[in-house]
């Protein structure tokens, strides 16, 4: 541990801000992160009922070497905090033709299963995953490690490679665009389709570079956590306790406080805490609402199209299904229909994709014996002017008939325990503006340079982090984002 010369305040305690005050620590930082929840984690939450427990929020695990930095920063090891295990099978896709596809973490078994189920060959397949792979390792120093808005990080060799290979990374057309010039099966352009997912957007406006996303789920791997997703933060705030981070849990900040171009501190109530640095973790539309009133907003960000929510049941199943994965997607017969809807409104649509994950597969006390808890999820338009109430009702009951007749069951029947969080929920739990899961979508193929920076313009000492601002949505980028501050603010102190 270098020696305290600097004071930075997090605010907000998610796994962002987590992972931010982790690394200032570890650099000498005396760090203070402060949250109006009673716990750490943000959307990373759970929820129990009558023996069924369920991570509420983010539910896949990817890239876990950026946790294992945290401990490496702060030399201590990771083995009593945090353990996980790498997923032989990333999915399990059902289509409305009746077809089942096992995605395999394996790519050769990958790619085997998927010439005999989809009208593929190897080859073009294999090309395919090159190719996303290729964009990846050109980009993620320029789009994922580094600040977009400074001029230092365009004066480096992999920034030089990564422009030189910009005709190859497919800019100028839609992720379906670039799915449908490859394969010719409709399934297997829907299923890479569905990676705009994974940042709240739509494949039918977003750039074909997101193509790159499946790279991290096939190639790089998907995992585990021992304990379910709300062990992550967990056992970051505990390397964060244990290292001398303080924490203000159920302490709201009122104000993050500015003079004269300077952050100051934050102001809690009628105590003002003063800092060097102030990292704002919230909900960047929220923070300049709510915590900065008096200080300009950058309205280019500010008016940004925000990215897809979602309506969540958590159901408790009266029984096993053996058949089901970890991971499941059961997909709409009309996908762009689905996507126009949530990127544009209109009437209601009724047949939604559903994505059903089962934390009970991996940790059998999620569940009583012979059950299994469901985390049930559909994609919605990020709005709070919406009756919900009777979106929800609709919405149960297209989700229930379309997995009663898919897996063969009479599902309302088996229900046993049930929860819902809507738009307006995800809003007033996480300040996340219109419920919006992943902050401002990327339907634009410069929606990553829109995105608002790490830091102010205008405001010394003042940074950003989390799913809001860049590099983006998700806990790999919401970690990634923690890592960008704290390395500038490491340069400048």
């Amino acid at each position: 541990m270098k020696s305290q010369n600097h004071k930075s305040i997090v605010v907000g305690a998610g796994i962002a801000g987590l992972a931010a005050a982790v690394r200032l620590r570890a650099a000498g930082h005396e760090v203070v992160v402060y949250d109006q929840n009673n716990w750490p984690g943000g959307k990373l939450a759970e929820y129990s009922s009558e023996g069924y427990r369920f991570d509420m929020g983010p539910s896949l695990f990817t890239m876990p070497q950026l946790i294992e930095e945290l401990f490496d920063l702060a030399q201590v090891e990771i083995q009593p905090y945090f353990q996980y295990s790498k997923e032989e099978t990333v999915c399990r896709y059902y289509f409305e033709d009746g077809t089942r596809f096992n995605a395999y973490a394996d790519r050769n078994r990958y790619i085997q299963e998927a010439c005999k189920t989809f009208d593929v060959d190897a080859q073009t397949l294999r090309k395919y995953l090159q190719r996303n792979a290729f964009k990846y390792n050109r980009t993620k120093s320029l789009f994922l490690e580094k600040s977009l808005h400074r001029l230092k990080t365009y004066l480096s060799i992999d920034t030089i490679k990564g422009i030189l290979a910009m005709p190859r990374l497919d800019m100028l057309s839609s992720l379906d665009q670039v799915n449908r010039r490859t394969f010719k099966d409709p399934r297997l352009v829907q299923l890479f389709n569905r990676y705009a997912t994974y940042n709240g957007s739509t494949p039918y406006r977003a750039p074909g570079i997101m193509s790159l996303i499946p790279h991290l789920e096939m190639d790089l791997g998907t995992f585990f956590p021992r304990g379910g997703m709300v062990s992550i933060p967990r056992a970051v705030h505990q390397l964060a306790i244990d290292i001398g981070v303080r924490f203000e849990l159920s302490t709201k900040v009122d104000e993050i406080v500015c003079d004269s171009g300077h952050v100051v501190g934050v102001r809690a109530g009628e105590r003002i805490e003063r800092a060097d640095h102030v990292v704002c973790n919230a909900d960047m539309y929220s923070a300049y609402k709510n915590l900065m009133p008096r200080v300009d907003a950058p309205q280019k960000a500010m008016n940004q199209e925000r990215s897809s929510s979602g309506i969540i049941f958590y159901w408790g199943i009266q029984r096993s299904f053996p058949e089901l994965q970890l991971h499941n997607i059961f997909f709409a017969q009309d996908y762009q229909r689905e996507f126009d809807w949530i990127a544009e409104g209109g009437e209601w649509h009724n047949d939604p994709t559903v994505y059903l994950n089962i934390t009970s597969k991996k940790e059998a006390a999620d569940a009583p014996a012979g059950c299994e808890n469901w985390f049930v999820m559909i994609n919605v338009p990020a709005k709070a002017d919406e009756d919900w109430e009777e979106r929800v009702a609709i919405a149960r009951k297209a989700v229930i008939q379309k997995l009663s007749r898919l897996l063969n069951c009479d599902l309302a029947a088996l229900i046993a325990v049930e929860n819902v969080l809507t738009p307006p929920l995800i809003q007033s739990r996480t300040s996340s503006h219109l419920g919006a899961l992943y902050g401002s979508a990327s339907n634009d193929r410069m929606a990553a340079f829109f995105r608002h920076p790490n830091f102010h313009s205008t405001i010394d000492g003042l940074y950003f982090c989390g799913g809001s601002v860049h590099p983006g949505g998700g806990i790999p980028l919401c970690l990634l984002s923690g890592k960008i501050v704290a390395e500038i603010i490491a340069s400048k102190t």
